[in-house]
């Protein structure tokens, strides 16, 4: 017990000085399985991820295991967990081409597009087949809808087989949104501080202090913080907006995620710590209460203050059903774009900058 104690103040010793805690593997890797794709060292695999059928509706999860000649730790990378969501699945398929296996220490899990039904029918949030969002609905179910039998097969197969993990977002194809990251804390201080050196090599400058997830394993809702409860430091980026492909959302991503493998010690280099975060200590989603069209009245990434009109809300005749405002003084992390809304459906999020 007194070992492992000093182990515990070592470790924190050094994580607070920022110093990297993982080295290269010097011994051989061994192989890695996922589903039926079985990838020895030095190998690189891809294939589909079987997600069983019910009522007559099934999918697949198209993902690549690159397994480096070294051993090291297991990083998953899940894309599409929005199907509308483009920049993160582009980035994949392009950094994909990037690794050698023969060079890699430890193991790569690329999740392509996780909500592959969403992507095919180009449908922001939800799955067609049940509605749900997908990044509601973690751990999953077995025995459930298509999105909660997603959710049960990558809790089963990603999160529950890596060592750490980023779950990549952008803006959907109605938000328009600027680049920020979710640092969600947990009830360990070890695994708290490694996802903050993840976030901070990431390179995103804006980085939400996240302490409201949901401590219920059972019901943990959302990808990241599923991971972490199952003790895998990880994050949530955001990079790309209104549905686009754009070459710098695209790139920002595969740069964040190369300097986050850097900082694990997986390829050679040191990682690119943002050098002047904004710390975003409290955030809040605002939700619009009726159905109709949404006339935003500011734009991503504007400061506003408390109280100042953000956007209204009309009935399809045109009549102003609600005026939106301010909560507090804060940063617009993204709003919607779109004039299509529904009850209950996201209108914009503000964060409020640590001071």
């Amino acid at each position: 017990m007194k070992n492992r104690n000093l182990k515990r103040v070592l470790i924190s010793i050094f994580l607070a000085s920022g110093l990297v805690l993982f080295s290269f593997g010097s011994g051989e890797n061994d192989a890695f399985q996922i589903g039926d794709l079985k990838v020895n060292p030095g190998e690189i695999k891809s294939g589909y991820l079987s997600v069983p059928e019910k009522d007559g509706i099934g999918t697949v999860v198209p993902l690549t295991i690159i397994n480096g000649q070294k051993e090291g730790k297991v990083l998953a990378l899940v894309a599409g967990v929005h199907g509308y969501e483009y920049p993160p699945i582009l980035a994949l398929y392009r950094l994909k081409e990037k690794i050698d296996p023969k060079s890699l220490s430890g193991t790569l899990i690329f999740v392509h597009i996780a909500n592959l039904p969403a992507f095919q029918r180009r449908i922001i949030y939800y799955n067609p087949h049940d509605w749900q969002n997908l990044n509601r609905v973690f751990p999953g179910d077995p025995q459930g809808t298509i999105s909660q039998r997603i959710a049960h097969v990558l809790t089963e197969e990603v999160v529950k087989k890596c060592d750490y993990l980023i779950d990549l977002h952008c803006g959907d194809g109605n938000e328009a949104l600027i680049p920020y990251c979710y640092w969600m804390l947990s009830g360990d201080e070890e695994a708290n501080e490694i996802s903050r050196k993840m976030v901070l090599a990431f390179g995103i400058k804006y980085i939400i202090i996240d302490k409201s997830r949901t401590k219920d394993k059972a019901h943990s809702k959302y990808l990241g913080n599923t991971a972490i409860l199952h003790s895998k430091p990880a994050i949530t980026t955001e990079s790309g907006y209104l549905g686009t492909t754009d070459e710098e959302s695209v790139v920002r991503n595969i740069k964040g995620i190369l300097s986050v493998m850097k900082f694990f010690n997986m390829i050679e280099g040191k990682p690119e710590f943002v050098s002047d975060p904004i710390w975003i200590d409290h955030y809040e989603v605002i939700y619009s209460k009726s159905d109709g069209l949404f006339y935003p009245q500011t734009k991503m990434g504007y400061y506003v203050k408390k109280g100042e009109k953000v956007g209204y809300v009309t009935d399809y005749l045109g009549n102003v059903e609600e005026e939106l405002r301010a909560p507090f003084s804060g940063i617009i992390l993204y709003i919607i774009y779109t004039p299509p809304i529904s009850k209950g459906e996201p209108l914009y999020e503000v964060g409020r900058v640590k001071q």
